[in-house]
């Protein structure tokens, strides 16, 4: 049973900490999703386009690439990259509707890793629970 338990906490640890990660993910692309729609709606895309947070949300536009249909992947990428030439045309509004769908699907993701992991905490303390007990009873 302790065997059984030094393994469950060591797994528990493993996936507390993906979960961590995951969170912080999520949360920063949450954030720099928010920042791009703001810089949009306030007319300051061009400040936006300059900082780290818009060259983040590049990254997470490519690494999303299932997410976001391949239309607005490339009206968002557009944007990021500051294309102003005659073959981008997008309305702001455009751009917030796709940085808002995105922002929706990291939403979505992080509650459902925030359920797995409550899950799996929940699944951890039962155990816990019943391994103490199962010591105990030899123990006793």
């Amino acid at each position: 049973a302790k065997a059984t338990m030094a393994e469950a906490s060591a797994i528990r640890e493993k996936e507390a900490a993906a979960y961590a990660a995951a969170e912080a993910d999520y949360g920063a692309n949450v954030a720099a999703i928010a920042k791009a729609a703001a810089a949009l709606e306030q007319g300051v895309a061009g400040a936006f386009l300059q900082t780290s947070t818009a060259r983040a949300l590049q990254r997470l536009v490519i690494d999303m690439s299932s997410a976001v249909l391949d239309d607005h992947r490339e009206d968002l990428l557009a944007f990021l990259q500051g294309k102003q030439g005659s073959d981008y045309v997008p309305q702001s509004g455009q751009v917030v509707g796709i940085l808002e769908q995105l922002g929706d699907e990291m939403k979505k993701g992080l509650a459902e890793a925030t359920s797995a992991e409550e899950s799996a905490a929940k699944m951890y303390e039962d155990l816990e629970a019943a391994k103490g007990r199962e010591i105990g009873a030899v123990t006793a």
